[in-house]
């Protein structure tokens, strides 16, 4: 799904334009020229020429005549038809600020997501490494990250460690049927039923299996 632009109203385009058009590989020149050209659009103007924006630049109409289409080229500023008259539209530039804008916006939200899982998961297994007094196994340390995957809540999954402690079965598999018979307990109560089955049983002893890593299992 293509990401959506947001609201001028919201977001002033000329903020996002100073802080990209170096990146953009605007010159100085541009720069001004597109200020200008939005301030006299804000003034009603509909046709911006080059003789308009020499009356207010310190740059020569046929200097500005070439800015202007450096700027067409780069698909920055357009020549529209409405109502039959003929205007310059700084739309194009304004969708790829708010698209490259809106795109930062998703890979910082991505970054301090992936952060905190990783903050997360880190403090996970200091606390499962200090409670069971050992180390965990490659394969205990992807149980942790696979419960955050789910959803379980870092409280979760502590949570499901002393009881499995308060009932002397220390093995990952206790700790997962804790979490999945609690959300069950909620889905329940929520909805009236419960998608969790006992396939999750099958499925954990057959990883077990095929990784051949040795779990600590008090169960009787």
């Amino acid at each position: 799904m293509s990401p959506a632009y947001y609201d001028t109203d919201l977001i002033d385009f000329r903020h996002l334009l100073l802080d990209a058009y170096k990146t953009m590989g605007l010159s100085e020149a541009e720069l001004a020229t597109i200020l200008m050209v939005d301030h006299l659009t804000r003034l009603g103007n509909g046709l911006i020429t080059a003789d308009l924006l020499a009356l207010k630049m310190s740059m020569k109409s046929r200097e500005i005549d070439a800015v202007l289409a450096s700027l067409v080229t780069k698909d920055l500023l357009a020549y529209e038809t409405v109502n039959g008259s003929l205007r310059t539209s700084l739309e194009p530039l304004k969708k790829k600020l708010y698209k490259q804008f809106q795109a930062k916006m998703e890979k910082d939200k991505a970054n301090l997501i992936s952060s905190d899982r990783a903050e997360t998961l880190s403090r996970l297994n200091a606390y499962y490494e200090k409670r069971l007094n050992r180390t965990l196994s490659p394969l205990e340390m992807d149980s942790l990250s696979n419960w955050l995957d789910d959803a379980y809540s870092e409280k979760d999954i502590r949570d499901a460690l002393e009881e499995a402690i308060a009932k002397n079965k220390k093995s990952f598999k206790s700790i997962d049927k804790i979490l999945r018979l609690g959300r069950s307990r909620s889905d329940i109560d929520k909805e009236g039923y419960s998608g969790i089955n006992d396939t999750w049983n099958e499925d954990i002893e057959r990883t077990i299996e095929i990784a051949k890593t040795k779990w600590v299992d008090n169960e009787n």
